[in-house]
């Protein structure tokens, strides 16, 4: 049996707009701060916490340059306890192919599809704060991301969904900061809400708090790990169904290449999108099921 939640605020669009008004504020107050101060110290704002807008699969502090077009290409093959049969995974891979696109030097957004469920998902991502030194200081990046995602596979005779019932939606903060060349680290509260769900005791909302890192071994080589947290719901019933699924934890190699960042993982988490990683993650380090991935990036100047 399903339960169905309807939420069609078409929030993305509203976001868009807000986030160029308030974009451009901030950069004419930037400007008004930066001339009126006396002190001849410029703002230098912290560049490559990350390597790539993702850390593995968590949003990281990046953004794509303003301009620039990224296609990225993501696998994550099946779980090693899959047994020989399946090549321990290799068999059964994943795909999910994006574009990602710098509106501004602090707004993106970004398309994607995934070959598994059929999603197809849009997000947006904005740079509220950013972390700096000098004449201004800030200890930290604060952005927002919200995201959408629309589940394309074929509904069985008996039942088919309208559009609003295949919808789920994500939004998150993230809280970061670059310590020093080698290590950064970010927080992400997380919301995620999908406006139908399989069964009763499923929860159509869900809060997590994920917890990001990056530690660079040198100029092209560093190793990123994540751990999302997902809150137990306080009701029997939703948190037999909620111990069904697990906590996603990850752990990536990342190589830059020259044009391109190719990135290594293995993570419990077959889906590349927020709403399947963090709510719908079925497979445990504990039984080996762990997935090998990699991503793939090239970015492209406009």
């Amino acid at each position: 049996m399903y339960r169905i939640q309807n939420l069609t605020i078409p929030f993305l669009l509203l976001l868009l707009l807000a986030s160029q008004t308030q974009l451009k504020a901030q950069d004419e107050l930037d400007d008004l701060l930066e001339k009126s101060t006396t002190n001849k110290a410029k703002t230098q704002y912290v560049e490559a916490a990350f390597k790539d807008i993702r850390v593995v699969n968590l949003h990281s502090t990046e953004t794509v340059a303003p301009r620039e077009l990224v296609f990225r290409i993501s696998h994550r093959f099946g779980a090693l306890n899959s047994g020989g049969v399946n090549l321990w995974g290799l068999d059964n891979a994943v795909i999910r192919l994006s574009l990602e696109y710098g509106l501004h030097d602090r707004l993106m957004i970004g398309v994607g599809r995934s070959s598994n469920t059929k999603d197809y998902d849009f997000f947006a991502k904005a740079k509220l704060l950013r972390q700096s030194t000098g004449a201004r200081k800030m200890p930290v990046s604060l952005l927002y991301v919200a995201s959408g995602v629309i589940n394309g596979q074929e509904d069985p005779l008996t039942f088919q969904r309208t559009t609003a019932q295949r919808m789920s939606f994500v939004h998150q903060l993230i809280l970061g900061r670059k310590f020093n060349d080698r290590l950064s680290l970010e927080v992400v509260p997380t919301y995620v809400h999908r406006n139908l769900v399989e069964t009763r005791d499923d929860m159509n909302d869900m809060l997590a708090l994920g917890f990001a890192g990056r530690f660079k071994l040198n100029n092209r080589l560093a190793i990123n790990a994540e751990y999302i947290m997902r809150n137990p719901p306080s009701d029997a019933a939703q948190r037999a169904r909620f111990d069904n699924f697990q906590d996603s934890f990850s752990v990536g190699l990342d190589i830059e290449t020259g044009g391109h960042v190719f990135s290594l993982h293995v993570t419990n988490s077959q889906s590349m999108i927020e709403k399947g990683f963090i709510a719908e993650t079925i497979s445990s380090w504990e039984k080996g099921g762990i997935h090998f991935g990699f991503n793939i990036s090239r970015v492209f100047s406009l």
